[in-house]
């Protein structure tokens, strides 16, 4: 009998020395599981981890080339406007028509500038909300960016200053105007609400931007420099390193000191996307996304070539002042992209992605655009200063006034909108009557 006992007690023995280990596997698990949320949550709350990080990046699609080209290309009807860029190459080379040229440029750029934006935001899916807006707000100005640089490199100052004010103008009044006016009408019954405090902050810099664009202007017809010619200019390139660096200190705030306000409204428009029961995931894979923003720019870049060259022939055959072009039409084009996500983030009641797309966008080129381009001409010899002449700075400074004003209640709803969309019709005209003084030295 002890014998038989023994053999019996060594396997209970063995029993409960595996269920011991089975539990302090399955303990060790927990704390492991455990340990993985807490720095999950404590990476979310320093915002450098997305609340969607998990499923972005376990759902990175695997596409084939043709699949990516049907994505990419093909998914959008916008895209039907694409073969219009070819054709300005052919009907630059066999008529020579500057103005159907200029025509064809601009329709074929509209959907690469669309594109553009899709592509940013399929990258900004595996980077994280922070440097996914900020991938926004570059590319989505890349367009503006590229067709200044061609300006300058054909000594077209005039046109790359009127072009970067045009861009400026239509986001706070075109773009924001019709978020606001679009919103306002889907939600009709009541008004629509943003962040007070970074409509203040944002309100603040675009007065900084007036402030190193309009003092220039104002040493140049007082007649106060100390050497003539050449202090307005001086001054020009000191004001706009300043801005440089306060763009980049403004970056720094939003992304670093800042990133609690910022990361409640991402934390915000995820609660409504699981609301709304919407699919953000992406749809081609970073390096899809990389590679089609790569070739999107390359070919934005030739197009843009062809567009500049054709701007004076333009306005001589239209009998259109070169001024209404550079300030109203070429900006319609290079916002394309921010206006559709403004008034779709609009029409979601997700009222601060769109004044981060409007406003946002206005901060960059006027303190980062600008400014880098009179930095790019004094490195390629060409005399690029901030003085936007009386006119244009005159619209500058009172726009940015009007659209503060609208901001600082922190509501919206479709008549602040509609003002604001009339005010950019009053602007339109004005630049249609308007001959410039100094167009005979772009």
């Amino acid at each position: 009998m002890s014998h038989c006992k023994v053999p019996a007690l060594i396997e209970a023995q063995v029993e409960m020395g595996s269920v011991n280990e089975l539990e302090h596997k399955s303990l060790f698990r927990r704390e492991e599981d455990d340990s993985t949320h807490t720095k999950a949550a404590s990476l979310m709350e320093q915002g450098s981890l997305s609340p969607s990080f998990h499923e972005h990046a376990t759902k990175s699609p695997k596409n084939s080339v043709i699949k990516s080209i049907k994505i990419v290309i093909l998914s959008n009807k916008l895209n039907l406007l694409l073969p219009f860029g070819p054709l300005a190459i052919l009907v630059h080379y066999m008529v020579d028509s500057k103005g159907w040229v200029f025509l064809l440029s601009l329709i074929g750029i509209t959907p690469l500038a669309e594109r553009l934006g899709y592509a940013t935001e399929q990258l900004a899916f595996y980077t994280g909300p922070t440097v996914g807006g900020l991938l926004n707000a570059t590319f989505g100005n890349v367009t503006e960016l590229i067709i200044s640089i061609f300006a300058l490199k054909n000594g077209m100052i005039r046109v790359v200053q009127q072009t970067l004010l045009g861009s400026i103008l239509s986001n706070m009044l075109l773009v924001l105007g019709c978020a606001f006016f679009c919103g306002g009408l889907v939600f009709h019954q009541k008004d629509q609400v943003f962040d007070k405090g970074i409509a203040v902050v944002n309100s603040g810099l675009l007065l900084m931007a007036v402030m190193g664009i309009l003092f220039p202007a104002v040493l140049y017809y007082t007649h106060s420099e100390v050497h003539t010619g050449s202090s307005e200019l001086a001054l020009s390139r000191f004001s706009s390193c300043i801005m440089l660096i306060a763009y980049a200190a403004y970056l720094f705030f939003q992304l670093k000191s800042q990133s609690s306000s910022y990361s409640r409204l991402e934390e915000e428009a995820n609660q409504n996307e699981e609301a709304s029961g919407e699919d953000e995931d992406p749809e081609i894979s970073k390096w899809e996304a990389i590679i089609w923003l790569s070739i999107l720019t390359a070919w934005v870049s030739l197009l843009s070539g062809y567009l500049v060259d054709a701007i004076e022939g333009a306005s001589v055959s239209w009998n259109i002042p070169i001024a209404f072009i550079s300030v109203i039409l070429l900006p319609i084009v290079g916002n394309a992209a921010e206006h559709a996500g403004a008034i779709m983030f609009a029409m979601k009641d997700k009222l601060d992605l769109s004044l981060g797309v409007a406003i946002g966008s206005s901060i960059q080129i006027s303190m980062f655009v600008v400014p880098f381009c009179v930095v790019i001409g004094w490195m390629m010899g060409e005399q690029m200063d901030l003085n936007f002449q009386l006119f244009e700075t005159a619209m500058l400074f009172i726009t940015v006034i009007v659209v503060a004003f609208f901001l600082q209640e922190g509501t919206s709803n479709y008549f602040k909108g509609l003002m604001l969309i009339l005010c950019y019709l009053i602007v339109a005209a004005s630049f249609f009557v308007h001959e410039d003084p100094h167009q005979d030295g772009i």
